[in-house]
């Protein structure tokens, strides 16, 4: 039976990935938006709810390392083995705006991130925590970038309209009707997908600390996962580009700023290198548009960044 569920979860994470990035180049070519920001924002929040749901029941029940651990290591997830993936299939350009403000930002939240949770070294505390202020502040960031985003695209005279949707001609009530239920069905195929993994994990006798390792940790960006291999299958990397970095900006300041405002919490056994790895993944990106000047992330660099993916997740399961 478990294993029936598995194939019916991964089923809906298909269907409901294809159906969401149809909808969505729509919306975007409808209000006018490019399909990064569409990404960035609709898609990249959307798909990060198996994280919100995670660190949140986490932080609530006292567990801050998990609810921190959670985060980073889906940010790391997003970046080397989605973007890889996604680099891997369909290479894609990184556009201007792109690498003078979101990438830069990425790199900002994970900084901000590591400075306000090492307490003991930047600031003398006793101990290292995220508190209900620095939560709120989160927040407030987190909100002011998104409505500079918004404005600052809606001020271009020119937005990309390179992908091709079946829904483009539809009514628009139609449009985000599909989008919602879309999302419904991804999120819901993907803790069905979840939930079996973990059981037949158990019934093969892996141990929880390798499941949580990988399991979990990949299993809490599989909508991320699989909408981005769907929108580069379809010719449209940027909206996976912008999921990443949509899903990771949002997994910093949304979720942990939730998270922490509603209940503090102190981080006892976090390792520092996960937040070594977490500015490495932020930064690669941006080292990559660089790359013999061309702006843009090719199959080779992706494959690297897989590759750099599999010896850190293989570093985490022989420490």
């Amino acid at each position: 039976m478990e294993i029936i569920l598995l194939f019916i979860g991964l089923a809906m994470l298909l269907a409901g990935a294809n159906y969401l990035v149809e909808s969505s180049v729509a919306i975007a070519q409808r209000a006018k938006l490019s399909n990064f920001v569409i990404g960035l924002t609709i898609v990249g929040i959307g798909t990060s709810t198996p994280e919100l749901l995670i660190s949140f029941s986490s932080a609530m029940q006292g567990h801050g390392d998990m609810s921190l651990g959670n985060v980073v290591g889906s940010n790391i997830c997003n970046v080397l083995l989605i973007l890889g993936l996604t680099a891997a299939i369909s290479p894609f350009k990184i556009e201007r705006n792109t690498l003078k403000r979101d990438i830069p930002f990425n790199i900002f939240t994970s900084l901000f991130l590591i400075l306000l949770c090492l307490d003991t070294i930047f600031f003398g505390s006793e101990k290292n925590a995220l508190s209900s202020i620095e939560g709120i502040l989160f927040m407030c960031i987190f909100a002011a970038y998104m409505w500079y985003t918004v404005r600052a695209n809606k001020a271009q005279e020119e937005y990309e309209e390179t992908a091709k949707s079946g829904l483009t001609d539809k009514p628009l009530w139609l449009t985000i009707i599909v989008a919602a239920a879309s999302l419904g069905i991804l999120l819901w195929g993907g803790n069905l997908f979840l939930d079996s993994a973990v059981i037949l994990a158990k019934e093969w006798g892996m141990s929880e600390a390798v499941i949580s390792l990988t399991i979990v940790a990949v299993g809490t960006s599989l909508p991320e996962l699989v909408t981005s291999i769907i929108a580069a299958v379809k010719g449209n990397a940027q909206l996976a580009l912008g999921n990443v970095l949509g899903s990771n900006i949002f997994n910093i300041l949304l979720i942990l700023g939730i998270s922490s405002a509603i209940s503090p919490f102190d981080i006892i056994g976090f390792n520092v290198t996960d937040f070594i790895m977490l500015i490495a993944s932020a930064v690669v990106v941006y080292v990559s548009a660089f790359t013999l000047g061309k702006c843009k992330v090719d199959r080779i660099e992706g494959v690297i960044f897989i590759a750099i993916y599999i010896v850190y997740t293989s570093y985490l399961l022989l420490k």
